[in-house]
């Protein structure tokens, strides 16, 4: 029978879009803004605005069609046969989710890369140069991004192996967690390398909007309004649950308190880890990536960070690196069959899956290492990528923006 439109499908998929809109502007930019210093504020927020807008245009021009064009070089990259968005009729069926508008499809695909580069903010904030972060955002997207999403979700050679990534543990977290490392190398610390949030609240209200968006960017990854959607959107929730229960535990261990902004942390480790395997898993699984997940997360911040000596402010790889890095290996664990026919994980029979698994993890985390580096090393050649000190120190709301948080 010929795919043929289904408006209950299509609306969810637009729901679901404007989910994940959601968890960028303002769930990422509230998130972000409320754990830097006051005079930093604005300008962390302005970070992933600007990251949305960019991507915006950059996807329908050329992004998309790279992506998810059909393989050429051996499944590098996608035969960008509709360029500036030419070709694309209003009524036209995507050939990748049948029952929608390509129209909606390539929106869904356009949110996904505009949170990925706005997750990568976190790690630079405070001292990076916003000429250059915008530099950044067109490179990075284009050369990075792009070839990764097709790589993994557009057909190419990662997903002709088998590799699994329902919803973006490799293509956005892991490989934005990556990145932010590599940009964080490049860029040095920070004359005061102290996490002291000026705001909780924001963080608290961003972290609440990224919960309420992700039902949006892993349920909306079954590409229908079906039960594995409702499946994802379940599982997705009680990993989070879980995550956050595991980092108040390991907060009494430590200080014999809890805290919010370790609540917080851990809720969104838990949205991490579950992502690539929210299509493939049960709820089990769920309870165990979410307990687990927050485990690695602390353990890389609280004790790789702090040796390796890196600057990465908001713990972007931390939190999305780690966390995606084993969300990716736990779906290799975890799939069941009886969930989502793709996908069948060493405790269901399938051993060689982890090995795919770790293949995918080396592949996109080696690339996005070493191309964001030299993306970077171009621009701070070109331009520089971050700002006086004199700036750094007086905040970079006013120095970079000539605005203020607060008029107090």
């Amino acid at each position: 029978m010929d795919p043929t439109l289904n408006s209950g499908d299509t609306a969810w998929m637009l729901t679901s879009t404007a989910l994940v809109m959601l968890m960028t502007i303002p769930g990422v930019a509230l998130f972000y803004g409320g754990l830097t210093k006051k005079v930093n504020v604005l300008n962390t927020m302005f970070l992933s605005l600007i990251a949305f807008a960019i991507t915006s245009i950059i996807w329908v021009l050329y992004g998309y069609q790279f992506a998810f064009g059909t393989n050429i070089l051996g499944g590098i990259i996608g035969n960008p046969v509709n360029l500036l968005y030419n070709g694309i009729g209003v009524d036209q069926l995507s050939t990748l989710a049948p029952t929608i508008p390509e129209s909606v499809y390539i929106a869904f695909q356009m949110v996904f890369a505009a949170i990925t580069i706005a997750l990568i903010s976190g790690a630079i904030v405070e001292r990076m140069k916003f000429s250059s972060w915008l530099i950044f955002i067109v490179a990075w997207i284009s050369v990075v991004y792009v070839p990764v999403a097709h790589w993994v979700w557009g057909g190419g050679w990662l997903a002709q192996l088998g590799a699994l990534d329902f919803a973006g543990g490799t293509v956005v977290h892991l490989n934005s967690g990556v990145a932010a490392l590599a940009l964080a190398l490049l860029l040095g610390r920070r004359k005061d390398t102290k996490l002291l949030p000026h705001h909780l609240g924001y963080s608290f209200i961003g972290a609440a909007l990224l919960w309420f968006g992700w039902f949006g960017f892993n349920a909306g990854s079954a590409l229908a309004a079906n039960g594995l959607a409702g499946s994802a959107f379940l599982v997705t929730n009680t990993a989070t649950a879980a995550g956050m229960i595991s980092w108040i535990i390991i907060d009494y261990l430590k200080t014999g308190k809890p805290t919010l902004l370790g609540a917080l942390s851990g809720a969104i480790a838990g949205l991490v880890a579950i992502t690539p395997a929210a299509g493939f898993v049960t709820v089990q699984g769920a309870i165990i990536i979410g307990l687990v997940t927050s485990f690695v997360s602390y353990t890389a911040i609280s004790f790789l960070k702090p040796r390796l000596g890196y600057d990465d402010a908001l713990d972007v790889f931390g939190i999305h690196g780690m966390s995606g890095l084993w969300g990716a290996l736990a779906t290799g664990l975890f799939a069941a069959p009886f969930i989502n026919k793709l996908g069948t994980g060493v405790f269901y029979g399938n051993p060689g899956q982890l090995s795919i698994q770790i293949l995918a993890v080396v592949a996109v985390g080696g690339y996005s290492f070493i191309m964001t580096l030299i993306i970077g090393k171009i621009i701070d050649l070109a331009m520089g990528l971050r700002v006086e000190d004199k700036e750094e120190i007086e905040g970079l709301d006013t120095t970079q923006h000539e605005e203020s948080g607060y008029r107090i």
